[in-house]
Order: C-alpha cells, then structure tokens, then sequence
C-alpha cells in the first residue's frame, strides 16, 4: 500500500448509552452510526427536536441481543 492515504474524519461526542445505559464517548463511524466506548455496541444517532442514539440493528444482529434490549415484550411469565 505505498502512496495510498486514507483521510479519516471522526466525531467524537459524549452522550448516554441505551445498551450499557453509561454516559460515555461515541465516536462516529460514519455521519450518522456512531459507537460506544463503553461497550461496544453501534448506535444509531435520530436528531428529532432532541438529538438521541438507538441501538443500530442490522440483519447480521443476533436475535438475542435485540430481545435483551428491547425485554421479552409480548412474552407471558
């Protein structure tokens, strides 16, 4: 890889996890997925009045992780 260069342009932001719940730094991956340093998840950044992060589900996101998030909704004990 001689004479290539790569320009890397990052955001760094402090902010409130929803997966770890931690107030932590998230870094932008690209302008709107950012990640946090906490514990690693991807978060989706929603600017609606208020800026907020959502976990960021893709269909490579294991079916365990999403119903951890979001609790076992619809499910009787």
């Amino acid at each position: 890889m001689t004479g290539k260069f790569f320009k890397f342009q990052t955001e760094i932001v402090n902010g409130n996890c929803p997966t770890c719940g931690e107030h932590t730094m998230l870094v932008g991956i690209t302008r709107q997925v950012f990640r946090c340093m906490t514990c690693g998840s991807d978060l989706e950044q929603h600017i609606n009045g208020k800026i907020s992060y959502i976990p960021h589900l893709t269909k490579n996101t294991l079916q365990s992780e999403v119903d951890n998030y979001f609790g076992n909704y619809g499910e009787e004990e």
